[in-house]
């Protein structure tokens, strides 16, 4: 199929929907930057719009501007981001703020070589950045636009498989229009969200139904092939906070790669060990009897984790000998923290259980 017969079946009837019933309003879109744009789209890698909406317009009255961003510390960035998961994002956000600072004279490319070639800006999020604020026709493959490509052309196979992706990026690039770039983008993107969705999808109300394979062949709910799915493994931890006389709080910052890279934590402990003698191995430290605050489950998108929460009161402030980055902090200190968010959950019941 050429480009212009796409056009015809698939571009054209998508910007016609998407002037009728397409998302303008978004955060992220009043108005519509270069900064803005790309700030929101890391943060909707693997999030959805309504849970980003909040964080995006807390961030915003922060950092309005790429400047503000460099200039900030590490802290106040990842405590902005805590609750929106993979904080990987937020560090590769501070760096390609200050790697522009330094490199791009304050301005964020309208390059996509050149967008690629920065801390945590990849091919899709990069034609998004593009495509959307300076309205070039280079083409997205989000989660999204693999649906609705894979359910229109009857693409069968896992998507991220390397050959299945190579073909959706070609479809997408042939499928992407000269002019209009930022409303097409924004329209695939919402036709997935709203139309093409995962599961019940409103293919009745769907511009593309006419020529879409799997809407013919009702075999919607084929699309795209899922990935065989393991179950998740279960880890056991116990987490503790150890608090002093004058009621500060021991936290730990975790090294920059790995679960919860960069965040302050408290201290944990395999399940069934005891945790006045960890403190007293670890920290030096004696307590007196654990106090049980809450057990819970935290998911990660590769196991879960089962926490049990103990609060310790020490009788000395007692001398660290962890080998972590480890400090106390008063209470007032630590809302300005990037606190991971099983720490900020547990520290919640320890400030407002009765004693």
């Amino acid at each position: 199929m050429d480009k212009q017969n796409l056009y015809e079946q698939f571009s054209k009837p998508l910007l016609n929907w998407f002037a009728l019933y397409g998302r303008k309003n978004l955060p992220w879109q009043l108005p519509r930057t270069p900064y803005r744009v790309w700030i929101s789209e890391i943060m909707l890698q693997q999030t959805q719009v309504q849970t980003v909406i909040p964080y995006f317009e807390r961030f915003m009255q922060r950092f309005p501007n790429i400047r503000d961003l460099a200039q900030a510390s590490e802290d106040e960035v990842l405590s902005l981001w805590s609750g929106l998961g993979y904080y990987s994002r937020a560090r590769n956000l501070h760096q390609t703020a200050k790697s522009v600072m330094q490199n791009h004279g304050g301005v964020l490319p309208d390059n996509y070589q050149l967008l690629k070639e920065l801390p945590g800006i990849g091919p899709s999020t990069a034609a998004a950045i593009v495509s959307q604020a300076f309205n070039q026709p280079v083409a997205i493959l989000d989660g999204n636009v693999k649906r609705v490509l894979t359910r229109f052309f009857g693409i069968k196979g896992y998507p991220e498989q390397a050959q299945i992706k190579k073909t959706l990026w070609e479809l997408a690039n042939l499928c992407m229009p000269q002019e209009q770039c930022a409303d097409y983008t924004q329209a695939i993107m919402d036709l997935g969200a709203m139309c093409c969705t995962p599961k019940n999808p409103n293919c009745l109300n769907c511009p593309l139904q006419n020529s879409c394979l799997a809407f013919k062949h009702k075999e919607q709910h084929l699309y795209p092939t899922k990935k065989i799915k393991k179950p998740l493994p279960t880890q056991y931890q116990q987490l503790l906070v150890l608090y002093n006389e004058q009621g500060h709080i021991y936290l730990e910052r975790r090294p920059p790669v790995g679960l919860w890279g960069g965040l302050w934590c408290l201290p944990n402990l395999d399940e069934g060990d005891s945790p006045l003698d960890f403190i007293r191995l670890n920290y030096d430290l004696s307590g007196e009897t654990p106090r049980k605050l809450i057990a819970f489950k935290h998911r990660f998108s590769h196991f879960h984790l089962e926490i049990n929460a103990f609060s310790i009161k020490t009788k000395v402030l007692g001398k660290i000998l962890s080998e972590k980055q480890g400090k106390w902090f008063a209470k007032e200190e630590i809302n300005s923290l990037g606190l991971a968010q099983p720490t900020s959950k547990i520290l919640y019941f320890h400030y407002n259980m009765p004693i």
